[in-house]
């Protein structure tokens, strides 16, 4: 889940137009009680900045159901360690879970420098999740981290954006490239952004269908998590509609997918917010 403001730069796009609007605590609140989901996990959505990441925690801070936050911080700064201790000790930094890289913004061997696994092993040594958005060609590079890194709980968003409009090819791209990742049992991946993948006034459950099999097959149940992608997932489709789509996938509300996954991999403390019957817990 992001917050973002009418005037972010990502909503500058023409394409983007439909999104272009504040989508701040109350439209998210307002989301979230529309598809009875008791909490969320926050995503700082930010040009890289460790300024989201303070709003982000402040939020949390005074959101009882934003339960934990995914921020950012440069991975190859040497006082990265200090960073991290840094938004720990700011308003709402108990709820630092995890820290991502916008990995499809930049080169195919940026995981692989020594620098950047640098930043990696601290990031996990001080007991975060690290949290990875690629494209598909770049998934060869987060195998190699993975094996490298085994003590490392790594998070693939969008499950390594597979070419969802590029039919039997797009398909058979992708399982080539997930195989070895999902291999790795440190591994998770995200049920996420796979609606704005997909052709965006045009998709149906049926063009999902493939990828989410495939990811249950090779990552089972209990190394993937749901992600609404919200709001940008509001290209294509409204937030109960993602919801409901990957449901249906899996034939319900599966409890590992829609809370537990979530749950481990980012070591929430949940006190009184839980998963009440077919509920679920949203991690993004």
């Amino acid at each position: 889940m992001q917050l973002w403001t009418a005037d972010s730069l990502w909503t500058a796009a023409a394409r983007h137009t439909r999104v272009r609007r504040d989508h701040d605590v109350d439209a998210l609140r307002a989301s979230l009680a529309e598809s009875e989901v008791d909490a969320c996990v926050l995503v700082e959505a930010g040009p890289g900045t460790s300024a989201d990441t303070t709003r982000c925690l402040e939020i949390a801070a005074w959101t009882p159901w934003a339960v934990g936050v995914v921020g950012w911080a440069p991975l190859t700064d040497p006082d990265l360690g200090d960073i991290i201790d840094k938004h720990r000790a700011e308003p709402g930094g108990q709820h630092l879970v995890a820290l991502q890289e916008r990995v499809y913004e930049l080169d195919e061997g940026f995981l692989d420098r020594p620098g950047t696994r640098a930043g990696l092993t601290a990031v996990a040594e001080c007991g975060l999740a690290i949290e990875l958005a690629v494209r598909a060609e770049q998934l060869p590079s987060v195998a190699r981290l993975a094996e490298a890194m085994p003590g490392a709980r790594i998070v693939l968003q969008q499950m390594g954006s597979p070419w969802v409009t590029g039919g039997a090819e797009g398909l058979a791209e992708w399982q080539h490239g997930i195989a070895p990742v999902a291999a790795c049992a440190n591994v998770r991946a995200k049920l996420s952004g796979l609606v704005t993948l997909a052709h965006w006034d045009r998709w149906s459950v049926d063009d999902l269908r493939p990828y989410v099999d495939h990811a249950v097959e090779v990552f089972g149940a209990r190394r993937l998590m749901f992600g609404s992608d919200w709001p940008t997932s509001e290209l294509a489709a409204t937030y109960p509609e993602s919801l409901r789509a990957i449901a249906s996938l899996l034939g319900g509300l599966h409890r590992d997918v829609f809370a537990e996954t979530a749950v481990s991999t980012y070591q929430l403390e949940l006190g009184d917010v839980r998963p009440a019957g077919p509920r679920p817990l949203e991690p993004r």
